[in-house]
């Protein structure tokens, strides 16, 4: 089975797969999301920042400032954020 040219040209390993993006300028992280037919690349993440995995009161302010994105599913940023560095 040929590989996606999507997943290729953005060097993930498969479709909800996040992958570290260290050299890029702004963002840390990089997916390609699939929910059903629907395929979007989503950059997400500050670079240089990193996320708690563990409840404290800066994770609690994330996921506050950010509910209704979060809310959205697999096809948004906050979404990947929460489950990637803060979860």
């Amino acid at each position: 089975m040929a590989k996606d040219p999507i997943l290729q040209r953005i060097g993930v390993s498969g479709y909800n797969k996040p992958k570290r993006t260290p050299n890029h300028k702004t963002k840390s992280h990089v997916v390609v999301a699939k929910v059903g037919d629907k395929v979007k690349t989503i950059r997400f993440g500050q670079q240089g920042v990193s996320g708690d995995k563990t409840k404290t009161q800066r994770s609690d302010s994330f996921k506050l400032r950010h509910e209704k994105n979060i809310a959205k599913g697999k096809m948004s940023a906050a979404w990947w954020a929460n489950e990637t560095k803060w979860s």
